[in-house]
């Protein structure tokens, strides 16, 4: 059975979208349950030179949205990086589900060979479509899921791996 390139994208982000959604959920009981200010928590990093939780949440969001409308050819919506409280950040990560539920099988068949280019600040990165998904959506999607998982479990999230996986 041939994976499709929609297949290999799509629900993975949206899975892994809804459990960032369920860890951001836990971020803000433990702040209520424990009696301070939740903003503790979405301005929190690792290290000085990190950036803090929401933007992580933001650089998720962005990635799985940037990297389905880049497939599938489309122009992905503009969200405006506002977002500093966890109900905002909620609604960030619900807004990128929708979004990408938007989307059909359709509208990603040929885009394994589809050119796809990426604008740094030091040099354009250009990968076929399949490339593209394998070594930079899916890797640089997760890094910031990731990051978001590690700083809410670092300051006393009650999060295991079972909360990243989702149920699966």
């Amino acid at each position: 059975m041939k994976l499709s390139m929609y297949e290999a994208s799509i629900p993975l982000f949206l899975q892994t979208l809804e459990n960032l959604r369920s860890i951001l959920q836990k971020g803000a009981a433990h702040a209520e349950a424990k009696k301070f200010d939740p903003n503790v928590l979405a301005n929190s990093r690792l290290a000085p030179d990190m950036l803090p939780l929401t933007r992580q949440v933001q650089i998720a969001s962005d990635a799985a949205k940037s990297a389905a409308a880049r497939l599938s050819g489309t122009e992905p919506p503009k969200f405006e990086d506002t977002e500093t409280t966890f109900p905002e950040l909620i609604a960030r990560v619900d807004k990128t589900i929708d979004y990408l539920r938007s989307f059909t099988p359709a509208q990603f068949e040929g885009s394994e060979a589809r050119t796809v280019s990426i604008p740094t600040p030091r040099v354009v990165y250009t990968f076929a479509g399949l490339q593209f998904l394998r070594h930079w959506a899916l890797p640089n999607f997760f890094f910031h899921v990731t990051t978001a998982y590690n700083l809410l479990r670092h300051n006393g999230v009650e999060l295991g791996k079972a909360d990243f996986l989702g149920k699966v």
